[in-house]
């Protein structure tokens, strides 16, 4: 079958008022997804009690919707390219609204894995892959910074919609707020579909076929950097609170760090475009896995409260600016064909190192009893991701 590939957008100009809307929508996408996602702990308490359900069988909600999330961008990449943005994230809004509605009135743990598991997982890779790869064919002198913007939106999500879920569970139920949430992201979802369009073709420059791109060196070793860096990133993720109360912090002060690296990461984000400006994409991108890699010396060796806060501001850092600059690398090196099948097959490096990370660094901590050897191994994961991108060139026959 042909693809049907969507026109660009009639008029359609490059960093235009047109171009601004389609990085809101972007901000708006990556807000309800992630904002979503991360507030499943707030309900995760009330639903035990009311199921009784185990620990284990309720997390599992998480751990199938992210699993889906990461692995079906890829289908839902190539889908966009094929059918048009709006199409997807338009079926992203109903599949992911229903999925939430769902939620909201099952009477067993079994019924939750499809309707949270697999509902929200689906309808989060349709609406977020297609949206945030159209961003960077919008721009060209003001890429850096509508990226920055786009993955913003990531990290207010994060920020903002888990204390709001426990406010509304706190007031009305866990049942309530699940809905409320199915029925408000949904909507902000279709406002987007309505939103998004192709971005303007620039001229014609020689491409790769898609199956070339992919199974190219540089594909593979920015993979590979990102499956790495990106183990390393779930380690202080899952462990660092718990590493902090070891030390003698207060349980609010250890879970702080979270907020702390959060908050960095959104500056990073919001502040990549003086970066860009300054070493260009490629190099900042770089820049951003250097620090990361290097943070986890500091963990290593921290002594202290103060540089464990350290330590999270500055690997929040280098963090918010990788994964804000990730869509601007992919088009260096690979130009601006088949945006969103590219970005939904490197999108599956998240879901991979989040099965590894966590899972092997817990290994170590049981195994030795001390979370240094889990902190080595960040560190050297790291590393690895850093030796793998240190030379990499763009190719300009794309940009």
């Amino acid at each position: 079958m042909p693809d049907v590939v969507p026109p660009p957008t009639a008029g359609a100009v490059v960093d235009s008022r047109r171009a601004w809307l389609v990085a809101a929508a972007a901000f708006v996408v990556g807000f309800v997804v992630f904002g979503t996602l991360y507030s499943f702990g707030a309900v995760f308490e009330p639903m035990i009690t009311e199921l009784g359900a185990s620990r284990a069988a309720t997390s599992a909600f998480f751990s199938i919707a992210g699993l889906t999330f990461y692995m079906t961008g890829a289908i839902t990449g190539r889908l966009s390219d094929r059918f048009g943005p709006r199409v997807m994230v338009g079926v992203g809004a109903i599949v992911m609204g229903a999925g939430l509605a769902g939620t909201a009135c099952i009477d067993r743990i079994a019924a939750g894995y499809v309707t949270y598991g697999i509902g929200v997982g689906v309808g989060a890779a349709c609406a977020y892959v297609p949206t945030l790869a159209l961003v960077g064919g919008w721009f060209v002198r003001w890429r850096a910074t509508a990226l920055g913007i786009a993955a913003a939106g990531t990290g207010c999500g994060v920020l903002v919609m888990p204390p709001l879920t426990a406010a509304l569970i706190e007031g009305h139920g866990w049942r309530v707020a699940v809905a409320v949430s199915g029925a408000g992201f949904g909507s902000l979802l279709a406002l987007c579909a309505v939103v998004v369009r192709p971005p303007p073709r620039g001229p014609a420059v020689a491409v790769r076929p898609l199956t070339r791109v992919l199974g190219s060196s540089e594909f593979m070793r920015l993979y590979a950097s990102w499956v790495l860096a990106t183990t390393a990133l779930f380690v202080p993720f899952v462990f660092l609170p718990a590493f902090a109360r070891d030390q003698g912090a207060s349980s609010v002060a250890a879970s702080s760090l979270l907020s702390v690296l959060g908050g960095a990461s959104l500056a990073g984000r919001l502040g990549i475009g003086v970066l860009v400006a300054r070493i260009g994409t490629l190099g900042s991108f770089k820049i951003a896995v250097f620090i990361m890699a290097g943070s986890y010396v500091m963990w290593l060796t921290s002594a202290s409260y103060g540089w464990l806060a350290a330590f999270s501001a500055v690997l929040g850092l280098g963090y918010g600016i990788r994964i804000a600059l990730m869509p601007g690398v992919l088009i260096a090196l690979f130009g601006l064909q088949n945006p969103g099948a590219i970005l939904g097959v490197f999108f599956t490096a998240g879901g991979i190192s989040a099965v590894l990370g966590p899972m092997i660094a817990g290994a170590i901590v049981d195994h030795t009893g001390s979370y240094r050897w889990a902190i080595a191994f960040a560190l050297a994961m790291g590393a690895g991701g850093l030796a793998a991108v240190a030379s990499l060139r763009p190719d300009k026959r794309v940009l």
